[in-house]
Parts: structure tokens; C-alpha cells; sequence
């Protein structure tokens, strides 16, 4: 009697390497035979193109994207409302591009097979809630800032070099009272170098107050929806608006994607990488991670330092053990690292029992 063969549908992977307009996706199976290639527009349309392309080849089991932060946001936002697995895949490493080439081709199939291997984990964040309004916020008041600071810095190489009458008027001025009496001259025809130093020097005040009105509003903003987003927090003893942002926009909409507090502490850049050889054990700093998280943490702790007596008490007990400084200081990051992630931890079962 023959035995008819029942052959398994194929368990697809689709890795895809995206771009400003056009991403390029390769399929795979469960055993690591390409299965085909698609390219499509960065439209909703071609969003819709690629799933439909990646369901026609068989069961799909995860989509492996690069760049989900950034060009390949708005396809793993239209990935994860299909109810489609996304996974955050990292450019292939150097020695591997050395051996294969680069292409769109060869990239988005390497994230295909390394998600099929298991080196590639990661979910991305969802973009789909009040931290992405942060987020967002927090972009125009960084650049607010720095713009000022800049206006700021070029008001005082003026004064430094402006004629000597005018020098001496400004000269010695706190950075606000500048700004202030600079926003008030009136310059007139510009005819001389004075008269010109003027008009500049009002220009560039000017723009300071604005900027500083424009971050102003920005922090409101930011401060509101940090409190109605993890009031748990905002009300975290030397944890003020801005670097709850910064915290909360690393942790993303959706921080249960992040499994252990040792993870967040590893995406923060405070976990301690192994460095060990022979019989040498050791272990070094940490460069990792997301850095505006990392200067957060840092931040929180030097203000807690200044006003905390239990934080300067672990200070100096430590630097009795023998503990330089920075070492120490290292240590609280990852402590407060740990505060932070139960305060996530909770404001995500909270979310579940009132969803629930």
C-alpha cells in the first residue's frame, strides 16, 4: 500500500531592510531556504502589499525589520495592528558584510535568518501612546535649548570683542541681565561697527527670550503628560519632568517588552559587561545602551547626592571600602536603574487590571 505524503505548510520568516522609500523584504522558511524577495513603497498600500505577499508563501511567524525607530517605524506600527509578530533586528555586523557584501538584498535576508537563529529578540516599541507624544516634544524642547545656548554663546563673544564703550556697558552682566539689556537697545541706521554690534547683539537676545518662552512651553506640556503617563515617577524623589522623559521614552509605550530589571538596566547602559580571561575575572563600564537614559540616571544621581543623607551615606561608606567615586557612582545608576524598572513594572499591571 503507498503511503501519501503530508508535507507541512512552510513556517515563513520575512526579513526586510527598510528605507526612506522603499523597503525590500526576503522570506525564509523554518529551515532556511529562501523562499523569495519583494520589494514595496513606504505607503500603507505597500504595507498591505507585503503582508498579503508574506501570507500567500505560508504560516508567517515573525517579521524580522531593521531600523524600527526609524525608517521602519511605520511598518512594524502597521505589523503589530495586523497582530503580526515584529522583531527588532541590528544591522549585520562588519566581519559578516566583509564576507557577504552589502545590498538591500543581502541585509534584509541576513535579518530574516537572524531571527530564525535567535540573535535577533528584540520587540520594538509600539510608538502608539503618550510616551511617542513625549517623545516628540522632547525633540523640539532639545533643540530649543541648544539654539539658545548658542544665541547665548554668541552674545558673549560679541560683547568680548565689541568697541570699548560698548564692552564696558555689558561686561561683567550676568547671562540673563545680557539678554535683557541687549533686547533693549535700539541700534538706529546701522552706519558704524557700533551701531551694527547693536543690532546684532539685540537680534540674538531677542531670540533667546523666545527660545526660552518656546522651552517654557514645551516643559508644560512635558510635565503634563509625564504625570498623567507615570505619575509613580514624576513622584520619585529627584526624578523632575525632563528626565522622567527621557526614562519613559527608552522604556517606550509598551515596557513589557523589556522581560528583567536587568534588561532595562542593560538598554540604559548601567549593566557591567562581563571582561573576564583566563583567570582574570573582571568586569568593565557599560558604553552601551541609550545614552540619554544613561545621562538621566547619571543626572538623578548627583542631584541625590547633593540632597539625599541615606545617598551620601552609601557614598561614603563605600569609598571607605576602597571605592573610587565614579565607581560608586556607577553603582547608584544601576540602583536607581532598578527603582525605575519596578516603577514601569507597576504602572504596566495597573494598565492591565483597568484594561481588564
Amino acid at each position: 500500500m503507498t503511503k501519501i505524503a503530508h508535507f507541512e505548510p512552510a513556517r515563513v520568516i520575512v526579513g526586510v531592510d527598510t528605507h526612506k522609500d522603499e523597503h525590500v523584504a526576503v522570506a525564509i522558511d523554518q529551515l532556511g531556504v529562501r523562499l523569495g524577495e519583494h520589494r514595496i513603497p513606504t505607503t500603507p498600500a505597500g504595507y498591505r502589499n507585503l503582508d498579503r505577499w508574506a501570507g500567500g508563501l505560508g504560516g508567517v511567524v515573525a517579521f524580522g525589520v531593521e531600523g524600527t525607530g526609524s525608517y521602519g517605524a511605520g511598518l512594524s506600527r502597521f505589523l503589530a495592528q495586523c497582530d503580526r509578530r515584529v522583531i527588532e533586528v541590528s544591522r549585520p555586523d562588519r566581519s559578516l558584510r566583509r564576507r557577504l557584501g552589502k545590498s538591500d538584498s543581502i541585509d534584509a535576508e541576513s535579518a530574516a535568518r537572524s531571527v530564525l537563529a535567535g540573535t535577533a529578540t528584540g520587540t520594538p516599541k509600539s510608538g502608539a501612546g503618550n510616551v511617542e507624544m513625549i517623545r516628540a516634544l522632547s525633540i523640539a524642547r532639545g533643540s530649543a535649548v541648544k539654539a539658545r545656548k548658542q544665541a547665548s554663546n554668541q552674545i558673549n563673544s560679541l560683547v568680548v570683542t565689541a568697541h570699548a564703550g560698548l564692552r564696558d556697558l555689558l561686561i561683567g552682566l550676568s547671562t540673563g541681565r545680557l539678554v535683557k539689556r541687549c533686547s533693549s537697545f535700539r541700534p538706529g541706521k546701522v552706519t558704524t561697527p557700533v551701531s551694527a554690534a547693536k543690532f546684532t547683539l539685540r537680534s540674538l537676545a531677542r531670540r533667546c527670550q523666545n527660545l526660552t518662552a518656546e522651552v517654557r512651553m514645551l516643559d508644560a506640556e512635558l510635565k503634563r503628560l509625564t504625570e498623567e503617563t507615570a505619575p509613580g515617577l514624576t513622584g520619585a524623589y529627584c526624578i523632575g519632568p525632563n528626565t522622567a522623559a527621557a526614562l519613559l521614552i527608552t522604556a517606550g509605550d509598551n515596557p513589557e517588552r523589556m522581560k528583567s530589571e536587568a534588561a532595562f538596566a542593560a538598554l540604559c547602559g548601567v549593566s557591567p559587561v562581563p571582561a573576564s580571561s583566563g583567570k582574570t575575572t573582571r568586569y568593565r563600564l557599560n558604553r552601551g545602551g541609550d545614552r540619554r537614559a544613561n545621562a538621566a540616571l547619571h543626572q538623578i544621581v548627583i542631584v541625590r547626592l547633593r540632597h539625599d543623607a541615606r545617598t551620601r551615606a552609601y557614598m561614603e561608606r563605600r569609598t571607605k571600602e576602597g571605592k573610587g567615586k565614579m565607581e560608586v557612582i556607577r553603582c547608584l545608576k544601576r540602583s536607581v536603574a532598578r527603582e525605575v524598572f519596578k516603577i514601569l513594572r507597576n504602572l504596566e499591571q495597573q494598565k492591565r487590571k483597568n484594561a481588564a
